[in-house]
């Protein structure tokens, strides 16, 4: 396996120093615009807002209240009204990375573990966002108490991100219990640290989405601009042909004998009414959707997402 290589020595657990390797991923893919770069100290996303800034967006007719050092005298002086230009505000943008590292997600039937998908995905955004100038932060939540990083411009603190990242990753194998509300909590919590204008790379369980986590991510995209990752496995899609298949989980087992047609149908539907429900919810709320599998590599996936025309955020 190469150094930067897009897969972990384990499919089960992934380091930290790992996770700091997938800042050469960034060559492979382009998550973020690719403006060129004009100031160490600015972001390189447009503000919703329109202001005076550095770049020029639109000329439209004079309104009270317009600033008359924007007016374009050229446009003002052939068709006879006044006309000013509009710019786009350009700054900084937090990044605030949500990231879940709980039990349901210490599985894999493929490729490698939900676990270990979700860590490399809130690697590589970080390391993008770094890249472009950004304020870079997040919360990891699972089964350890809530890991906050508040956004800064610095290394150390998305360092400081993945060493908590890797660190929760690691606690999955020996910590099976679980926080039914971590989802919840860490959403509230993000509407309470994140100003409006932030960026929330939202990376969770595909089974997560429920009526009050709903709400919450409904919330949130009032006042930011959210990329909703549910991860899931091949196996939560469709039972294979194997005749009894036992799960377990610490102490709790199930078993499913995978023959019966009625049960591999329910089984397939309920995974259908899951993806259908995260597609309506980024469709209503008008954020991108980007669902990642444990079958395939990151790198894959995000390259397919992209070359199917999802705009970058």
């Amino acid at each position: 396996m190469s150094r930067h290589s897009a897969l972990p020595a384990s499919p089960c657990q992934i380091s930290l120093a790992e996770l700091i390797d997938m800042r050469h991923q960034l060559r492979e893919v382009q998550l973020f615009s690719s403006n060129a770069r004009r100031s160490p100290l600015i972001g390189l996303h447009h503000s919703r807002l329109r202001g005076r800034g550095v770049d020029f967006d639109q000329v439209r007719l004079y309104q009270p209240g317009d600033d008359v050092r924007s007016i374009d005298w050229r446009v003002t002086a052939r068709s006879q009204e006044p006309h000013t230009k509009l710019f786009h505000e350009e700054r900084e943008r937090p990044v605030f990375i949500l990231v879940e590292q709980s039990p349901r997600l210490f599985f894999g039937s493929q490729l490698l573990f939900k676990s270990v998908l979700a860590a490399q995905a809130a690697s590589l955004f970080a390391w993008s966002a770094l890249e472009h100038n950004d304020r870079i932060g997040g919360l990891v939540f699972g089964c350890l108490a809530p890991q906050e990083v508040r956004p800064r411009r610095s290394k150390q603190s998305l360092l400081q991100l993945l060493a908590r990242l890797a660190k929760a990753n690691a606690s999955l194998q020996d910590n099976p219990r679980e926080d039914a509300e971590a989802f919840t909590q860490a959403l509230r919590r993000s509407r309470e640290v994140m100003r409006p204008g932030s960026l929330l790379p939202i990376i969770c369980d595909e089974r997560a989405l429920n009526e009050t986590v709903e709400q919450q991510l409904i919330l949130l995209a009032r006042h930011n601009d959210l990329i909703l990752m549910p991860i899931s496995d091949p196996l939560e899609h469709a039972l294979p042909q194997a005749g009894l298949l036992r799960f377990c989980q610490g102490a709790q087992s199930l078993t499913l004998d995978c023959q019966q047609p009625a049960l591999r149908r329910q089984w397939q539907a309920q995974a259908s009414n899951r993806q259908a429900r995260w597609e309506r919810l980024a469709q209503q709320l008008g954020v991108l959707l980007l669902p990642l599998s444990s079958a395939s590599p990151l790198l894959d996936q995000l390259k397919q997402h992209l070359a199917q025309g999802r705009p970058s955020p």
